[in-house]
Protein backbone atom coordinates (compact mmCIF):
# COMPACT_ATOMS: atom_id res chain seq x y z
CA UNK A 1 0.00 0.00 0.00
CA UNK A 2 2.89 2.12 0.44
CA UNK A 3 3.32 2.48 -3.41
CA UNK A 4 -0.16 4.16 -3.80
CA UNK A 5 -0.04 6.28 -1.19
CA UNK A 6 3.03 7.78 -1.86
CA UNK A 7 1.80 8.07 -5.83
CA UNK A 8 -1.26 10.04 -4.10
CA UNK A 9 1.18 11.98 -2.07
CA UNK A 10 3.25 13.17 -5.17
CA UNK A 11 0.18 13.79 -7.13
CA UNK A 12 -1.30 16.01 -4.50
CA UNK A 13 1.95 17.76 -4.16
CA UNK A 14 1.86 18.55 -7.80
CA UNK A 15 -1.37 19.63 -7.71
CA UNK A 16 -0.73 22.14 -4.73
CA UNK A 17 2.40 23.74 -6.33
CA UNK A 18 0.89 24.27 -9.48
CA UNK A 19 -2.10 26.09 -7.97
CA UNK A 20 -0.20 27.74 -5.66
CA UNK A 21 -1.13 31.32 -6.55
CA UNK A 22 2.27 32.38 -7.98
CA UNK A 23 2.42 32.83 -11.97
CA UNK A 24 5.05 31.48 -13.23
CA UNK A 25 7.71 35.13 -14.25
CA UNK A 26 7.32 36.02 -17.55
CA UNK A 27 10.60 36.74 -19.14
CA UNK A 28 9.91 40.38 -20.86
CA UNK A 29 10.45 39.95 -24.89
CA UNK A 30 13.34 41.41 -26.46
CA UNK A 31 13.34 45.20 -27.20
CA UNK A 32 13.75 45.70 -30.61
CA UNK A 33 16.97 48.07 -31.29
CA UNK A 34 16.47 51.16 -32.77
CA UNK A 35 18.15 51.27 -36.06
CA UNK A 36 21.15 53.16 -36.34
CA UNK A 37 21.64 56.81 -37.57
CA UNK A 38 22.66 56.92 -41.01
CA UNK A 39 25.95 58.66 -41.06
CA UNK A 40 26.25 62.23 -41.65
CA UNK A 41 26.75 63.45 -45.24
CA UNK A 42 30.31 64.58 -45.42
CA UNK A 43 30.23 68.26 -46.46
CA UNK A 44 30.48 68.57 -50.21
CA UNK A 45 32.92 70.58 -51.85
CA UNK A 46 30.34 72.52 -54.80
CA UNK A 47 31.54 76.11 -54.69
CA UNK A 48 33.32 75.39 -57.93
CA UNK A 49 29.50 74.43 -59.25
CA UNK A 50 28.18 77.71 -57.34
CA UNK A 51 31.37 80.03 -59.17
CA UNK A 52 30.18 78.23 -62.23
CA UNK A 53 26.85 79.37 -62.28
CA UNK A 54 27.55 83.13 -60.83
CA UNK A 55 29.94 83.60 -63.98
CA UNK A 56 27.32 82.27 -66.34
CA UNK A 57 25.05 84.21 -65.11
CA UNK A 58 27.38 87.62 -65.69
CA UNK A 59 28.17 86.36 -68.78
CA UNK A 60 24.14 86.35 -69.65
CA UNK A 61 23.40 89.39 -68.32
CA UNK A 62 26.02 90.82 -70.13
CA UNK A 63 24.93 89.80 -73.11
CA UNK A 64 21.81 90.75 -72.31
CA UNK A 65 23.11 94.65 -71.77
CA UNK A 66 24.79 94.39 -75.19
CA UNK A 67 22.01 93.58 -76.90
CA UNK A 68 20.11 96.51 -74.98
CA UNK A 69 22.86 98.78 -76.09
CA UNK A 70 23.04 97.49 -79.21
CA UNK A 71 19.72 98.07 -80.21
CA UNK A 72 20.07 101.24 -78.66
CA UNK A 73 23.01 102.40 -81.44
CA UNK A 74 21.03 100.70 -84.51
CA UNK A 75 18.11 102.79 -83.48
CA UNK A 76 17.04 104.72 -86.53
CA UNK A 77 15.86 108.78 -86.41
CA UNK A 78 13.51 110.58 -88.93
CA UNK A 79 13.12 113.57 -90.25
CA UNK A 80 10.68 115.70 -91.75
CA UNK A 81 9.84 116.00 -95.40
CA UNK A 82 12.63 117.74 -97.35
CA UNK A 83 14.16 118.86 -93.75
CA UNK A 84 17.80 118.10 -91.90
CA UNK A 85 16.97 119.05 -88.52
CA UNK A 86 16.87 116.75 -85.69
CA UNK A 87 13.11 116.21 -84.38
CA UNK A 88 12.16 116.85 -80.85
CA UNK A 89 10.73 113.30 -80.86
CA UNK A 90 13.59 111.95 -81.79
CA UNK A 91 15.94 113.60 -79.60
CA UNK A 92 15.50 111.29 -77.01
CA UNK A 93 17.13 108.56 -79.04
CA UNK A 94 19.74 110.47 -79.86
CA UNK A 95 20.54 111.05 -75.53
CA UNK A 96 20.39 107.69 -75.44
CA UNK A 97 23.41 106.86 -77.98
CA UNK A 98 24.74 109.91 -76.34
CA UNK A 99 25.04 108.40 -72.87
CA UNK A 100 25.90 105.16 -74.27
CA UNK A 101 28.60 106.31 -76.61
CA UNK A 102 29.82 109.21 -73.78
CA UNK A 103 30.54 105.51 -71.45
CA UNK A 104 32.24 103.54 -74.01
CA UNK A 105 35.28 105.95 -75.40
CA UNK A 106 36.19 103.10 -77.58
CA UNK A 107 32.96 102.73 -79.67
CA UNK A 108 32.70 104.34 -82.87
CA UNK A 109 29.59 104.74 -85.51
CA UNK A 110 28.89 105.54 -88.41
CA UNK A 111 25.55 107.55 -89.27
CA UNK A 112 24.37 106.99 -92.55
CA UNK A 113 21.94 109.56 -94.45
CA UNK A 114 19.34 108.42 -96.47
CA UNK A 115 16.34 109.93 -98.74
CA UNK A 116 13.77 108.56 -100.68
CA UNK A 117 13.29 108.44 -104.59
CA UNK A 118 11.44 112.39 -104.40
CA UNK A 119 14.37 114.65 -106.03
CA UNK A 120 17.14 114.63 -108.20
CA UNK A 121 20.24 112.04 -107.23
CA UNK A 122 22.57 114.75 -106.30
CA UNK A 123 19.76 116.45 -104.18
CA UNK A 124 19.03 113.41 -101.94
CA UNK A 125 22.98 112.34 -101.60
CA UNK A 126 23.35 116.33 -100.25
CA UNK A 127 19.73 116.24 -97.85
CA UNK A 128 21.16 112.30 -96.72
CA UNK A 129 24.75 114.55 -96.00
CA UNK A 130 22.83 117.15 -93.86
CA UNK A 131 20.35 115.00 -92.03
CA UNK A 132 23.57 112.56 -91.05
CA UNK A 133 25.87 115.91 -90.31
CA UNK A 134 22.71 117.24 -87.97
CA UNK A 135 22.39 113.91 -86.19
CA UNK A 136 26.14 114.51 -85.56
CA UNK A 137 26.15 117.85 -84.11
CA UNK A 138 23.43 116.85 -81.96
CA UNK A 139 25.50 113.91 -80.58
CA UNK A 140 28.55 116.58 -80.14
CA UNK A 141 26.60 118.71 -78.45
CA UNK A 142 25.98 115.65 -75.70
CA UNK A 143 29.46 115.57 -75.18
CA UNK A 144 30.37 112.65 -77.70
CA UNK A 145 33.82 112.81 -79.98
CA UNK A 146 33.30 113.67 -83.49
CA UNK A 147 36.53 112.23 -84.63
CA UNK A 148 34.71 108.81 -83.10
CA UNK A 149 31.76 109.49 -85.57
CA UNK A 150 31.77 108.73 -89.68
CA UNK A 151 29.09 110.32 -91.94
CA UNK A 152 28.33 108.94 -95.06
CA UNK A 153 25.39 109.38 -97.47
CA UNK A 154 23.01 107.03 -99.45
CA UNK A 155 20.90 109.39 -100.42
CA UNK A 156 18.16 107.40 -101.93
CA UNK A 157 20.64 104.50 -103.49
CA UNK A 158 20.43 102.68 -100.68
CA UNK A 159 17.08 103.26 -98.90
CA UNK A 160 16.51 102.85 -95.20
CA UNK A 161 14.57 99.80 -93.69
CA UNK A 162 11.30 101.58 -93.56
CA UNK A 163 11.81 102.65 -96.62
CA UNK A 164 12.47 99.59 -98.46
CA UNK A 165 9.54 97.74 -96.90
CA UNK A 166 7.47 100.75 -98.32
CA UNK A 167 6.05 101.76 -95.13
CA UNK A 168 5.33 105.60 -94.95
CA UNK A 169 7.88 107.50 -92.57
CA UNK A 170 9.57 110.84 -92.90
CA UNK A 171 12.84 110.52 -94.22
CA UNK A 172 15.62 109.13 -92.41
CA UNK A 173 19.25 109.14 -90.57
CA UNK A 174 20.19 105.43 -89.31
CA UNK A 175 23.22 104.99 -87.37
CA UNK A 176 25.65 101.41 -87.35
Amino acid sequence: MRAPSLLMLLAASAFAGACGGKAAPETPAPEATPAPAPPAPTPVDDSADRDRLERERIAREAAERARAVAADLAAMINFDYDQAVVRPADQATLDRKAVILVANSGVKIKISGHADERGSDEYNLALGNRRAAAAKRYLEGKGVDGSRIEVVSYGEERRSTRAAMRVPTPRTAAMS
